[in-house]
């Protein structure tokens, strides 16, 4: 069951090579049974009636004048057994079904056979005589190897698949092209509407889908306008709460730094929630050395006090991405692990040949997450709480899965086994 095709496309394909195969052996049986059977009986019949005209009371088949004369007049020739050999008969193949037909019409037991090279003879052993052969010549018996019948009925079947396969795959095209719409929907991406062609069931399905990827493109509008205007609403107040903190007086400076830092926090938190809103389709995309571009995040990121980031890069070709993007990919993973794992991280890069992918991770040495834990970190407002703190707003794996997904790429995090959490992300290479 492992065989058979699981598309649409390739069980109905299949479906109509199996009727079709069915319906060509039929044919076949029906032909052979109707037609060619008949033809062979009518053919044995005359060959009967000719042998049983050279045992005819007034023929002496034995005269050399008798035998030229029959000869002369119907090409057959009668050879002693010595003869027949000398002639050919041991290179000729018996046929059992067709030695039982001419027994039936000479009234006894008949050896027939037919000479496998040419010239094609019947080589017929009547129960009149024993002693002799018959050679009765083949008539158009040189033709090809295939009969017409079988060219025929190959030719039919090769153009009926061919006629089905066509039909099947215009049938399909537009689930094809659903199928691929589809799957730029789950990456974020809204395509242009699709045409509604074929059947009235995938018209029907065509248009719900394009009535439902514009309700996507319109909430998604909707929550970036919503989410910029609170993001404005709120940096407004905020802008006033740290100017009158700037007028309190130094004894109180404790509480000053309190509420500057809770700002910083409250601004970050809004700039998480901007960049969870925003599309970075609008990023073209370029060619560009990855290896370079974490260098370039690696060398901003060091001269932080008390972070270290070691590097291990395997040298890979350049692959089509998003600058600002990956760049963001990376700051994010990086500020996670230093926030939540350790003050010294590593960055390693490589390549998967066998997958057609480039990789690159990041990896601390904290203690890293329950493995109950880590699949729920992609989700929106989701951190892990009892093992790495609940500083933020819980958007940055969810940015990040994101802008990976748009690069067709995916995202693994995973406890290392020397300790610590390693998040590594797989970009394919085309």
């Amino acid at each position: 069951m492992k065989m058979l095709p699981k598309s649409a496309f390739g069980q109905t394909v299949l479906l109509i090579g199996i009727l079709l195969l069915i319906n060509q052996v039929v044919s076949y049986l029906s032909v052979t049974y109707y037609f060619i059977r008949p033809n062979y009986q009518q053919i044995n019949s005359l060959i009967a009636n000719q042998i049983n005209m050279v045992f005819l009371d007034e023929v002496d088949y034995h005269d050399p004048a008798t035998q030229r004369h029959i000869y002369s007049a119907t090409q057959i020739k009668i050879y002693s057994d010595s003869e027949a050999i000398e002639n050919g008969l041991q290179q000729a193949v018996y046929y059992q079904f067709v030695s039982r037909q001419i027994s039936e019409h000479l009234g006894g037991e008949a050896d027939v056979r037919i000479s496998a090279t040419e010239p094609f003879l019947i080589w017929v052993n009547p129960p009149q005589d024993p002693n002799i052969w018959i050679s009765i010549p083949m008539v158009s018996s040189t033709e090809g190897d295939i009969s017409p019948l079988t060219i025929y009925l190959l030719v039919i079947g090769i153009l009926s698949v061919a006629g089905g396969w066509i039909f099947v795959r215009r049938l399909n095209k537009p689930l094809h092209a659903l199928q691929v719409a589809a799957l730029e929907v789950g990456r974020g991406n809204v395509p242009a509407p699709l045409a509604e062609q074929g059947s009235t069931e995938i018209i029907a399905v065509t248009s719900a889908f394009n009535q439902m990827s514009k309700g996507i493109k319109q909430l998604e509008n909707d929550r970036a306008l919503l989410t910029a205007g609170i993001s404005h609403d709120l940096r407004t107040p905020l802008t006033r709460i740290r100017l009158a903190t700037e007028m309190l007086p130094e004894e109180q400076d404790w509480i000053k730094d309190g509420i500057v830092h809770d700002i910083e926090d409250m601004n970050d938190i809004i700039d998480q929630f901007i960049d969870y809103v925003r599309q970075d389709t609008r990023e073209r995309r370029e060619k560009l050395p990855l290896n370079e571009l974490i260098e370039d995040v690696v060398q901003a990121r060091n001269i932080e006090e008390h972070h270290h980031i070691d590097t291990a890069l395997t040298p890979m070709p350049n692959i089509m991405i998003r600058k600002v993007a990956i760049k963001r990919v990376l700051d994010n993973l990086i500020e996670n692990a230093f926030r939540y794992g350790s003050k010294t991280i590593l960055i390693s890069s490589g390549v998967d040949k066998a997958h057609q992918k480039i990789f690159f991770s990041v990896r601390d040495y904290g203690k890293g997450i329950p493995e109950d834990q880590i699949e729920n970190l992609f989700q929106p407002f989701t951190q892990g709480d009892i093992a790495r703190g609940s500083v933020g707003s819980g958007l940055g794996l969810a940015i990040i899965k994101r802008i990976v997904s748009l690069h067709n790429g995916s995202i693994k995090l995973s406890n290392h086994p020397e300790g610590g959490l390693e998040a590594c992300v797989y970009l394919p290479l085309q």
